[in-house]
């Protein structure tokens, strides 16, 4: 019988990176990325990686290329100057989103830590549900103890790009409660948090397969990846 709860922590990953910047990779989709002794997790549906990253110091990414698939950026501590060939010239900061689709058309984009100490950024990838979609660019800001859906729901959803996955980002305070229905992964950024009874602490990815029931032990940030249901509602 499959555990109802799994937890993968920083700790337990090994150190990698590129270019300006180190990261850890909580998922890796083997049938996408090819099969690796890795304790990475496998992601959920089209969901299919994430990686904890600090940028060093004035550390960058430098300029390449994505297509058909949808990157989620998720700024934990620090400012993120982004340049690229959809919303270039943006610049973000602690708790803020961008969601890129490249589509069908693709996209360029290079992130970039424009000062002098590191920051710290979590990146989600999700396939898109149908190829061929034109390339687009979303921010979001949550306000402190808001729960904030980012990315998914119906084709009819204006303010978020369509996916049969779901993701919300609380930038969460003490107390703050979040309770999912379904099979869903967590993904605790920043602070320490309760899930179905057991104390998580930072960079801990939780992986529950019926239902979360979360709550803010401090204050920090936390990314819920959960199944649009049926109606296309998330």
């Amino acid at each position: 019988m499959a555990e109802k709860m799994k937890t993968l922590t920083f700790e337990q990953l090994p150190q990698g990176g590129f270019a300006g910047l180190i990261e850890k990779r909580f998922v890796i989709n083997q049938h996408v990325f090819g099969r690796s002794n890795t304790k990475a997790f496998s992601g959920l549906g089209n969901f299919v990686y994430l990686a904890d990253a600090n940028f060093l110091p004035y550390g960058e990414t430098h300029m390449h290329d994505h297509k058909e698939v949808d990157v989620i950026s998720v700024v934990v501590d620090g400012e993120l100057d982004h340049q690229g060939s959809l919303g270039d010239g943006q610049r973000l900061s602690s708790g803020a989103v961008q969601v890129q689709r490249a589509g069908g058309e693709g996209f360029r984009h290079n992130e970039i830590n424009p000062h002098d100490s590191e920051n710290h950024m979590i990146q989600l990838w999700v396939l898109p549900d149908e190829a061929g979609s034109a390339a687009d660019y979303q921010v979001y800001q949550a306000a402190p103890g808001e729960l904030i859906q980012v990315y998914g729901g119906n084709k009819s959803e204006q303010a978020r790009f369509n996916s049969k996955i779901s993701i919300s980002v609380s930038n969460m305070l003490t107390e703050q409660s979040v309770t999912l229905d379904r099979e869903a992964l967590l993904y605790l950024s920043k602070g320490r948090a309760e899930v179905n009874g057991e104390e998580i602490e930072a960079r801990s990815l939780v992986h529950c397969s019926e239902g979360i029931n979360f709550k803010g032990l401090t204050d920090g940030q936390a990314i819920f990846i959960y199944q649009t249901n049926t109606q296309g509602e998330a």
